[in-house]
């Protein structure tokens, strides 16, 4: 029995990568908005490991048919594979909600404006990974426009920021981050539902000793509203959605292309600030996202075939 093709409408959404990122980033920055709204509430071990419990079941009946096929390039790619669950899930995710439970807000965007900077760093010294001229340009343009947005055009205010240790677990998510998104371009040939439900399955694996040490603190899952809405949104689109759309943006265009749009995760946080929070829009904010998305558009450009 033949299976029925893909709807059009997601063949044509699976081949637009800037449209794919784009969401990614829109995606994240509501889960760093809402990760620090539960700060205190949600546990953040807990909340990792049940984010990629979720995911993976709810990837399992269409990823069923993949996994039983790519099954032996999974097995004969297993070092590499539980590497990325590792980084991209594990290490990654448990590191950035626990550091939401100390940092500032305005600490973790400025932190979260590096994370194209360590992508680029370990392609180079994983694989040798050059920026080009155009994508270190769209990425130091971007970067400004992201401090524009954050320090409110006074970059004086960088003297007066302080870090401590829920900042340096933060630059750790992003530092392992940074090497999942370089080594996802040596990702083994299979379906993209086999790869991606299977390193949500182990990284959820690798979380669960975390879980049960928190459990054991004390430090419980409350099922009430404000947990179950933050489920929802972390299960389906935070993870399912994000890594399917982000892990999808670098098979098209390569990890330093792909590494400019996360300057776009603090933009919408911004805009989230404006839109939930009645912050008030100023000129600061329109010349950040402008210079942000001119460096997004420059670095994520297609090199040119003549080399």
């Amino acid at each position: 029995m033949t299976k029925p093709a893909s709807p059009l409408s997601v063949r044509w959404l699976n081949n637009r990568p800037y449209l794919l990122l784009s969401l990614t980033s829109l995606f994240w920055a509501g889960n760093i908005v809402l990760a620090r709204y539960v700060a205190g509430h949600v546990p953040p071990l807990t909340l990792s490991c049940v984010r990629w419990i979720g995911a993976f079941l709810m990837l399992l009946p269409f990823a069923r048919p993949h996994l039983a096929k790519d099954w032996p390039v999974l097995r004969a790619h297993l070092p590499l594979t539980i590497a990325l669950s590792a980084t991209g899930f594990a290490v990654n995710n448990a590191l950035s909600y626990w550091a939401l439970q100390y940092t500032e807000a305005l600490n973790a965007l400025l932190i979260q404006s590096s994370g194209p900077l360590f992508v680029a760093l370990w392609a180079l010294i994983l694989f040798g990974v050059r920026l080009t001229w155009a994508q270190l340009a769209g990425i130091t343009l971007s970067l400004l426009g992201v401090l524009t947005i954050i320090l409110r055009g006074d970059f004086s205010a960088l003297a007066r920021i302080h870090f401590n240790l829920g900042d340096i677990m933060f630059v750790g998510a992003l530092v392992s981050f940074g090497l999942y998104s370089a080594m996802m371009t040596r990702r083994p040939v299979m379906h993209q539902l086999s790869l991606i439900s299977f390193t949500m399955a182990i990284g959820a694996i690798l979380l669960l000793p975390l879980a049960v040490w928190e459990y054991s603190r004390g430090i419980t899952l409350k099922l009430d509203l404000m947990t179950m809405t933050t489920l929802i949104y972390v299960v389906v689109f935070a993870s399912t959605l994000a890594y399917l759309f982000f892990n999808r943006g670098i098979v098209l265009i390569g990890p330093n292309r792909v590494a400019p749009f996360l300057h776009l995760v603090p933009v919408f946080g911004s805009i989230m600030a404006i839109l939930l929070l009645g912050e008030e829009p100023r000129l600061f904010h329109l010349v950040g996202y402008a210079l942000v998305l001119a460096g997004v558009v420059i670095a994520s450009r297609r090199v040119s075939a003549a080399k």
